[in-house]
């Protein structure tokens, strides 16, 4: 149940008091990391007594596993914390067993390892983000009360009767900044409360901690407004409409002159593995997913040879 706007606005106001309190030299690092469904963020704040210069001064933690086992957090990125400003600091981290043995659900490592293997041809992508604002009754923003969507097809529209949620774009877009989140842009999508952000343009594995990151700082600047974003790719099963996070890529070669061929090599590489690439991954499993994907990785081998 979301709270009255008047009892909101009270909660705002006195908030905004306690966060000017001073605090000496004491600086709150939140350490935020991808939990096990590989689909969601959780977070937790400690205090260090100094302000960290770089990651390397940001000490490893503890948390507990959903099966009640304990990880260490291990910081790999730092930012600036848009929410208690400066000097406090947002820390990305991954979710280790042990320094040799990453979660299940830890799968930066393992990209870490291919983006070395390939940096020679320096990698670089951009991400564009969509999502879709609902209220903490579940209902997209969009729906009249007699259970109709109030737009269809809006896009890049203005106006109050077009859509809603510029306040919560513009109030990312400049928190990700405050933070040196690398995000490009903005902009209304095709549904009444659909928006996009960009990420980008990153090399290598920077891509993935910046949006991570960007999708943090979404998710918090939602918890202000009382809504709920959602990445889903198709949260409203009533719309015809899809939702999700799409990726531009190239290498040295593909944006040197003559780059063309080297698109058109990598399109025929993974004209072999269409099937496999077009599968819809479902993160929580299932003995159907497991058969089928068996089934598309043997076909994508026996393609690719």
């Amino acid at each position: 149940m979301s709270l009255p706007l008047e009892m909101l606005s009270l909660h705002k106001t006195v908030r905004k008091h306690y966060l000017s309190l001073p605090k000496g030299e004491e600086c709150q690092v939140t350490y935020v990391w991808v939990n096990e469904d590989r689909e969601n963020l959780q977070s937790k704040t400690r205090t260090l007594y100094n302000d960290p210069a770089g990651i390397r001064d940001i000490p490893e933690w503890y948390a507990t596993a959903a099966d009640h086992t304990e990880v260490t957090l291990v910081p790999v990125r730092m930012f600036r914390d848009p929410f208690t400003l400066d000097p406090d600091k947002l820390v990305l981290c991954e979710l280790v067993k042990s320094k040799d043995l990453p979660t299940g659900n830890n799968q930066r490592s393992q990209c870490v390892t291919i983006m070395d293997e390939v940096k020679q041809f320096q990698p670089l992508f951009g991400m564009e983000q969509e999502y879709i604002l609902f209220g903490l009754d579940g209902k997209h923003l969009g729906w009249s009360p007699d259970g109709h969507q109030l737009q269809e097809v809006c896009g890049n529209a203005v106006g109050a009767n077009k859509l809603c949620g510029r306040d919560i774009s513009m109030s990312h877009y400049r928190a990700c900044l405050y933070a040196g989140v690398k995000i490009f842009g903005s902009n209304a999508e095709e549904l009444y409360s659909q928006w996009e952000f960009q990420v980008g343009t990153c090399e290598g594995i920077e891509m993935g901690d910046h949006l991570w990151m960007a999708r943090y700082i979404l998710h918090r600047v939602c918890e202000d407004f009382e809504v709920v974003a959602s990445l889903d790719s198709k949260p409203i099963k009533e719309s015809t409409f899809s939702s999700g996070c799409h990726v531009n890529f190239s290498t040295k070669e593909m944006r040197s002159e003559g780059g063309l061929q080297y698109i058109e090599e990598a399109i025929r590489k993974l004209s072999k593995r269409h099937s496999l690439h077009l599968t819809v991954y479902d993160a929580h499993g299932g003995a159907d997913n497991i058969h089928r994907l068996t089934g598309l990785n043997q076909e994508a081998t026996s393609q690719a040879e």
